[in-house]
């Protein structure tokens, strides 16, 4: 073993990546990910961790040089602040807060709920806030309050995104299904109690100790940090092959 894997290793088992549900409540599609059986509870195999880890940090590299949008999603108590956290790094849309149904599948209609935000944005802008009553205001608020609460963070998501990252596939199966219907491919931190079949990246980890999530929606960020970054290299360059045409013809 490498000096470098048993870092990694210990890395993931002092996070307790490896601590999986108990026996009894394991989903059998998860066998392949399994180590052992301690106490009654799955390990998982942290070298397979560590494989369809970087098998998905490479996939989403390629989809964020695409400029594409990531959407990340986890309404767990333990995962919220590392989904936020890491979402707003790189600019990228989370749910955090309750998913709203159809969130994918009916996104027409989110939008406009996101737009109505915008609107009442407007309002408080150019004054006509202002000419209202004051219930009317406070009704006003109270709607901004509460669509700001469900869709404040993919405010800036125009589209549907180019793929999910998931942490807890059975808690956000509503999430899950709305992306499988439209061929949108998730990202997802399976726990041995979770159906790996139903996403194309499954990573094999603890999804209930916020250590663990925190580490890898880390490492999945990073991944995002990169590829943003060759798309800004590559985006440079063609401004600079640009520029140097321009200059040349100029010159002719």
């Amino acid at each position: 073993m490498a000096k470098s894997s048993r870092a990694e290793i210990k890395r993931f088992l002092d996070a307790a990546v490896h601590f999986g549900h108990l026996k009894r409540k394991w989903n059998p599609n998860m066998a392949p990910y399994i180590f052992m059986e301690r106490d009654g509870i799955h390990i998982i195999d942290l070298y397979k961790t560590r494989i369809k880890l970087d098998q998905a940090r490479k996939a989403l590299a390629q989809l964020a040089t695409s400029g594409r949008k990531i959407l990340y999603v986890s309404t767990k108590k333990q995962a919220k602040e590392a989904i936020a956290e890491n979402a707003e790094r790189v600019n990228m849309p989370y749910i955090t807060a309750r998913w709203p149904g159809g969130m994918l599948t009916n996104f027409a209609t989110i939008r406009k709920a996101v737009k109505k935000m915008a609107a009442i944005d407007r309002m408080k802008r150019d004054g006509t806030f202002e000419t209202l009553s004051k219930r009317e205001r406070l009704q006003v608020d109270r709607q901004r309050e509460k669509l700001e609460k469900n869709l404040g963070s993919i405010a800036d998501m125009n589209r549907l995104p180019a793929a999910l990252f998931v942490v807890d596939i059975v808690k956000e199966r509503i999430a899950v299904d709305e992306a499988r219907k439209l061929n949108i491919p998730i990202f997802a931190m399976v726990d041995t109690n979770s159906d790996p079949r139903l996403v194309a990246y499954a990573i094999p980890a603890n999804d209930d100790a916020s250590k663990s999530i925190e580490l890898i929606t880390a490492e999945i960020t990073d991944a995002i940090v990169e590829g943003l970054r060759i798309r800004k290299a590559q985006r440079e360059e063609k401004a600079a092959e640009a520029a140097a045409t321009q200059t040349e013809k100029a010159e002719g």
